[in-house]
């Protein structure tokens, strides 16, 4: 061992310890105190100036070149269409609710245990399957009670009610936050003079009750059902036991039926309890009564299509949904085509020729119904207006703007045709009674004009009799104000009336009892005819007034009920994708690469008049491999698939290709479809290929 080498090694080991480097810790001299805040962070401007804003709820559109004053724009749009719209909603709703809720609240008001033999006054609401409407019901009732003063509505869930303690410190709770907020039960159970009480002691809420000298107090379960049996009997028992002190109202909401709700509790609960039973009716007249006012209201500007409206009423007759879930996807329509359709800004008034951008008319260019504007505009002989069209922007959007008003007015007048039509079933009362939404899914489709139901309505209306016909006009003039031709027809027949002298009212020849049955011999056999009897000659007026309003009536079905899709730049103010943000944003790419391998000439041009047809050589190699793929089984022989294809591509004689060239063309072609994820190779078989993929599967 080397003595001297290792006293070298550990001196200079020393050494480096010695001048290793020392770090001393200096805080800052502006240390901040304990608990003191943080400087406030200096803005910094965004490296991209063209970046959205991030309060702007849409984003701008046209590939990101949307002006922002433009996206603002249909933000705001938005907005104040849908504002109108869900006002309508509201008013629809409490007008359905009036009823039931003057009923209840008369009942609540004059009903006291004294009247009711010392009995807790109860309410029986049966809602069915209604459960949304009790909610609008009790939040109604509550906020009567509340602003006449006379007291609340307590609202218990099963959830609420775990066990009597619990379910007594919500009644209390509820009762006292329901006027004087969370602070003030906090400082109502804290102020309270004399000993504190637990927090399901009733003797708070008689205090309050004194306090507040509340003549009502509502304790509703709005679900009755899920209480516990057990639990329901002992609550009900001690609320009857302080009824001389607290003025409880009890109202139960069931969802099945009277009977079966009184047979799950004891006898003894049940002879606590003073009711009446009220009935809340069903939701689907209300689902029709928002649709049709948002449909048919004149001061609408965006309607729901065909696709749109049969989707909501297949939902909504799969299984029960409530006219306020039925408003929440309406506006779901309505946010969708105002985030995803740049073109939705031409539906605010306030749009001008300023704030035009050359994205947003080319996007106006590239509708499928402007195109169809400018091919009806060059049949008619207007090729400088179409030249227009395409390279003036200010005129486009002077035009498009023009379009989409006169658009909008037709759609008024389709939805007033299709309230005529149903005014007349309801008044002929020979049919089946159509709803508004079942005649609005045909008409969206452009299919109620020609559809058997206009054809039995014109042909009940001449056989009407004067005070049918009269009663059918009085109702046909309050739905079509402005028809001028219809208020002249019931001028002349009021006159006609009038100045009848008969007993009965005024038929036409139409009418089925004015044809007699006449006799005549012919070959020794006796024949029947049927022929018109003579009419008088104010029966000749008569006919001729319904043959005029019959006449009247179909030239106005015929000109308002058209097809929505016909109208120029429909796609604006009619909204008809089934599935919005997925059709716009998440294309199906499987379905377009399907449709292009299995029909590749609907995106490319054919130069010959064979390139149409399946399997021909015309079209692309893995277009026509893909084809022959279709045709096979879950396991596909590569020779076999070879031959295939070598026999199109090739020919019989090889006058395309020689066998090489199509050998390396097969490959390619098996490699794209490998690469799609439509085979893989086989371990049963080497000579084969696994089929992994089939065709809108």
């Amino acid at each position: 061992m080397d003595l001297d080498h290792d006293g070298e090694y550990a001196e200079n080991i020393k050494e480096d310890i010695n001048n290793q480097g020392v770090y001393v810790y200096k805080p800052p001299k502006t240390a901040k105190a304990h608990g003191e805040r943080p400087p406030k962070r200096r803005k910094v401007l965004k490296d991209n100036p063209n970046q959205e804003d991030e309060s702007l709820p849409f984003l701008p559109l046209l590939g990101g070149k949307e002006k922002l004053e433009l996206a603002q724009l249909r933000h705001s749009t938005f907005q104040q269409l849908w504002s109108e719209q869900e006002q309508r909603i509201q008013n629809i709703l409490e007008d359905v609710d009036s009823d039931i809720l003057e009923k209840v609240t008369s009942f609540i008001r004059t009903a006291f245990p004294q009247s009711c033999g010392g009995r807790i006054p109860t309410a029986l609401i049966n809602i069915g399957s209604n459960v949304s409407s009790l909610s609008r019901l009790l939040d109604r009732l509550n906020h009567k009670l509340i602003t006449a003063g006379e007291g609340g509505v307590v609202v218990l869930e099963s959830g609420d009610a775990f066990n009597l303690k619990t379910a007594l410190k919500n009644i209390i709770r509820t009762a006292v936050t329901n006027t004087e907020g969370n602070e003030g039960y906090q400082k109502f159970l804290t102020d309270r003079a004399g000993p504190r009480l637990l927090g399901y002691d009733l003797e708070l809420l008689n205090d309050y009750v004194k306090r507040r000298q509340v003549r009502k107090l509502v304790i509703a379960f709005r679900d009755s059902e899920a209480f516990d049996p057990s639990l329901l009997t002992d609550l009900l028992s001690l609320l009857s036991s302080w009824l001389d002190r607290i003025p409880f109202t009890l109202l139960f909401g069931i969802a099945t039926s009277v009977e079966l709700f009184e047979g799950r509790l004891a006898r003894s609960t049940v002879a606590l309890l003073q009711g009446r039973h009220f009935e809340i009716h069903d939701a689907g007249d209300s689902i029709d009564r928002v649709y049709e006012a948002l449909q048919t209201n004149q001061d609408v500007r965006l309607w729901l299509g065909h696709n749109v409206t049969s989707v909501l009423f297949e939902k909504s007759r799969d299984y029960f949904q409530s006219p306020e879930a039925f408003g929440r996807t309406v506006k779901y329509a309505y946010m969708s085509h105002f985030f995803a359709n740049s073109l939705a800004v031409l539906l605010s008034d306030s749009v001008s020729t300023s704030l035009s951008q050359s994205e947003l008319c080319e996007a106006i260019r590239n509708l499928p119904s402007f195109r169809k504007l400018c091919e009806d505009l060059l049949d008619s002989g207007n090729p400088k207006q179409v030249r227009s069209l395409l390279n003036d922007d200010q005129f486009l959007l002077q035009e498009a703007k023009r379009h989409v008003k006169e658009g909008q007015k037709m759609m008024q007048h389709l939805f007033q045709s299709v309230k005529a039509v149903s005014a007349s079933l309801r008044f002929l009362r020979q049919f089946n009674e159509a709803s508004i939404s079942d005649l609005s899914v045909s008409a969206l489709a452009g299919e109620l004009q020609s559809s058997p139901t206009i054809e039995e309505i014109l042909m009940a209306i001449k056989k009407l009799d004067s005070e049918s016909l009269r009663n059918l006009l009085v109702s046909l003039t309050s739905i079509l104000v402005d028809s001028s031709e219809l208020r002249t027809i019931q001028d002349d027949l009021q006159r006609l009336v009038e100045s009848n002298k008969g007993i009965g009212p005024l038929r036409s020849e139409y009418d089925d009892r004015h044809l007699v049955m006449q006799t005549a011999v012919v070959e020794q056999r006796v024949k029947l005819n049927k022929a018109k009897a003579k009419l008088s000659s104010q029966e000749i007026e008569y006919t001729e007034i319904v043959d005029c309003f019959h006449a009247t009536f179909e030239a106005f079905l015929k000109e308002t009920l058209i097809k929505p899709q016909a109208l120029a730049l429909h796609e604006v103010f009619v909204f008809d994708l089934k599935h919005p943000l997925r059709d716009t944003f998440a294309p199906r790419s499987r379905f377009a690469i399907e449709r292009a391998l299995s029909t590749p000439f609907d995106y490319l041009i054919s130069t010959s008049d064979d390139g149409e047809g399946n399997l021909s050589a015309m079209q692309p190699t893995t277009a026509i491999l893909y084809q022959l793929y279709l045709e096979s089984g879950c396991l596909v022989n590569v020779y076999d698939l070879w031959r295939a294809f070598y026999t199109i591509v090739g020919g019989e004689e090889g006058e395309q290709y020689d066998e090489r060239m199509a050998f390396t063309l097969f490959y390619r072609a098996l490699s794209d479809l490998k690469l799609l994820g439509m085979v893989k190779s086989s371990r049963k078989k080497i000579d084969h290929i696994g089929k992994t993929a089939w065709k809108g599967l």
